[in-house]
C-alpha cells in the first residue's frame, strides 16, 4: 500500500478530465468528489477505470429536498458542454445519476444523498444529503474514502472511517453497525467477501459475526446480482478465500448447496475419504494459478466436477468408499445449477458439462497403456476442449504424497506428448467420417432410420481405434461387412 500525502493525491489526479471537473463544479457552485474503488485502488496501486463522483449543492445539503435535475446530473451536463463535440453524455433521471464519457474515460456522477431502507427491500428511499450523509452509507471504510476536486482544496483526501488504516491492516470493515449494513443491502454480504477475496484481506472480527447473523437475508437478492458478485470471486486469483467465507458464514449452503454438500469426511472400520470441499477448492486455486485467459467457466468446471459425488458415495468392504459414476451424474446437475443460478444456457454449459463428465478420461489413460487409439477417441471426443480438459485433469491432481502426485503429473505429460504428436500427424479437427449417410442409405436401400446412424458410428469408432485403415474404400467395406453382421438386407423404415 502507497503512502500517499494531500499533495501525492494532487499530483496523481492533475489530468486533464479532473482538471475540467474541477472548474466545472467551481463555476456551478458545487463541491465535487471523487470517491470509492477509485480511490481505494490508488493507495493499493491497482488498476481502475471506473471513476465515481458525488456531487453537493451546500444550498440543499441540509435540507434533504431539491428542485429539478439534482446536481449530479447538473455537473455531467455542463462538463459534456466543456469537454465538446466528444463527450457523450448519458442521464439515468430515476437514479439522479450522469454518466461522461470522454476518450478512454468514464465518469460517473451521483449527487450526495442519505438513504433509508424496508426489511423486504434493498431499494432504498433516497433524499438529498450532504458528503457525510454520502459516506455514511458506504458499504466498507475502505470505499468511504473521498478526495475533493474544487480549486481550493484539489487532493484534499476525506477519510471518517479510517479507511486508510484498514487498508494498511488489510481488514474489510463497515463504516457503521454491520448488521444494519448487511440488513440494509444483503448484497453487500457476497461484496464484502468479493473484496476481502481479490484483495486478500481480513474480515474484521464483527463484520464477519454480523455476516453469520444476516446470511438468510440473502434471499431477497435476485440471483443475477449474486451471480455477478459470485463471478468476480471465481476470477480472483485464489478464489478458495471467496469460498470459505461463504461456508464459514452459512451463505454457501444458501447460494450453492450442492458445493457445500461436499464438506466433510466420513470414516468407517478406519478408512476415510478425503473431504471433499477442500478437495474442489485446491482444484479450483490450481486452475486459477494455471490459467491467464479469461478462464472463468473453465473455473466453475473446476468447482462444480465433482458436484455428484456426495449422491454417488458408497462404502464398498473391499475397495472402502467409492463414487462410481459421479463424473456423468454431476453433468447432470449442471444444468439444474446454471438454470437456478441464471448462468448463460448457451455453448458454456455444454463447455462445462463436458468438463465435468469427462474429467476422469484422461487419467484413465494415464493409468494405463497410453495407445494411440484411446488418445484419438479423446481428442475426437474433447475436441477444441482438449487443452482445458487437461489443465482441469492436471489441476485435480491434490495428493499430498508428493512422489505419488509427481507419477501422475509425469503420466499426463506423457498423454500430452501423444495428443500433441496425434494432433500433428491425423489433423483431427478437420476430420470427416469417410462413408457419409446419404451413402449407407443408397448402398443398402435404406430410409433414414436408428441402423444408419449406429453404422456411421461404427466406421468412425474403428477408424480410430485404428482397426481399419481411414481411406473410403476400407470404411465402406467396414461398414458393408457391419450391416450383413446387423442383417440389413431389407431396407428399414422410421
Amino acid at each position: 500500500m502507497l503512502q500517499l500525502t494531500d499533495d501525492d493525491l494532487h499530483k496523481l489526479l492533475d489530468k486533464p478530465i479532473f482538471r475540467r471537473i474541477s472548474e466545472t463544479a467551481d463555476e456551478l457552485g458545487l463541491e465535487c468528489y471523487v470517491v470509492g474503488g477509485y480511490v481505494r485502488d490508488l493507495f493499493l496501486e491497482r488498476p481502475s477505470k471506473d471513476i465515481d463522483c458525488v456531487v453537493v449543492d451546500p444550498t440543499i445539503a441540509d435540507t434533504g429536498a431539491s428542485e429539478g435535475a439534482g446536481p449530479g446530473i447538473r455537473l455531467a451536463k455542463a462538463l459534456g458542454r466543456r469537454l465538446g463535440r466528444w463527450a457523450h453524455v448519458s442521464v439515468f433521471r430515476n437514479f439522479g445519476t450522469a454518466q461522461v464519457k470522454w476518450h478512454d474515460e468514464e465518469v460517473e456522477f451521483v449527487g450526495a444523498r442519505r438513504e433509508s431502507y424496508s426489511r423486504d427491500s434493498r431499494k432504498p428511499v433516497v433524499e438529498d444529503g450532504s458528503l457525510e450523509d454520502d459516506l455514511d452509507r458506504r458499504d466498507f471504510t475502505i470505499n468511504a474514502l473521498a478526495i475533493q476536486l474544487n480549486r481550493e482544496h484539489f487532493g484534499r483526501l476525506i477519510d471518517r472511517f479510517d479507511g486508510l488504516w484498514d487498508m494498511e491492516d488489510g481488514l474489510i470493515a463497515t463504516p457503521l453497525d454491520p448488521d444494519v449494513t448487511f440488513c440494509d443491502d444483503p448484497l453487500r454480504m457476497m461484496r464484502c467477501i468479493r473484496f476481502a477475496t481479490q484483495l486478500n484481506f481480513r474480515i474484521e472480527d464483527s463484520t464477519q459475526q454480523a455476516l453469520c447473523r444476516n446470511a438468510d437475508r440473502i434471499r431477497i437478492i435476485s440471483q443475477e446480482r449474486i451471480i455477478d458478485e459470485l463471478n468476480k470471486i471465481m476470477m480472483s486469483p485464489v478464489p478458495s478465500i471467496g469460498f470459505i467465507e461463504m461456508e464459514r458464514c452459512g451463505l454457501l449452503e444458501l447460494i450453492l448447496p450442492e458445493i457445500a454438500a461436499l464438506r466433510g469426511t466420513e470414516s468407517r472400520n478406519g478408512r476415510a475419504h478425503k473431504d471433499n470441499f477442500y478437495h474442489t477448492l485446491e482444484v479450483l486455486d490450481n486452475v486459477a494459478g494455471s490459467s491467464d485467459k479469461d478462464s472463468l467457466f473453465l473455473r466453475w468446471a473446476a468447482l462444480l466436477h465433482d458436484i455428484g459425488k456426495p449422491r454417488t458415495k458408497r462404502w464398498d468392504e473391499v475397495q472402502g468408499w467409492t463414487f462410481h459414476n459421479h463424473n456423468y451424474v454431476g453433468q447432470k446437475m449442471v444444468s439444474h445449477l446454471f438454470r437456478r443460478m441464471k448462468l448463460p444456457l448457451d455453448e458454456r454449459l455444454h463447455y462445462v458439462e463436458k468438463l465435468v463428465s469427462m474429467h476422469m478420461r484422461p487419467q484413465v489413460i494415464a493409468d494405463e497403456e497410453v495407445t494411440d487409439s484411446a488418445v484419438r477417441r479423446l481428442l475426437f471426443e474433447s475436441g477444441e476442449d482438449i487443452d482445458d480438459l487437461m489443465t482441469l485433469c492436471e489441476a485435480d491432481i491434490t495428493s499430498k504424497n508428493q512422489m505419488r502426485k509427481q507419477r501422475f503429473l509425469d503420466n499426463f505429460r506423457l498423454v500430452r506428448e501423444r495428443i500433441a504428436d496425434l494432433q500433428a500427424r491425423d489433423n483431427y479437427r478437420t476430420w470427416t467420417n469417410p462413408v457419409t449417410g446419404e451413402e449407407i442409405m443408397e448402398a443398402l436401400g435404406l430410409q433414414p432410420c436408428r441402423e444408419v446412424g449406429l453404422l456411421k458410428q461404427a466406421v468412425k469408432d474403428a477408424i480410430w481405434e485404428s482397426r481399419i485403415p481411414s481411406d473410403h474404400d476400407s470404411a465402406f467395406a467396414f461398414m458393408m461387412q457391419e450391416a450383413e453382421r446387423m442383417g440389413l438386407k431389407k431396407p428399414c423404415h422410421d
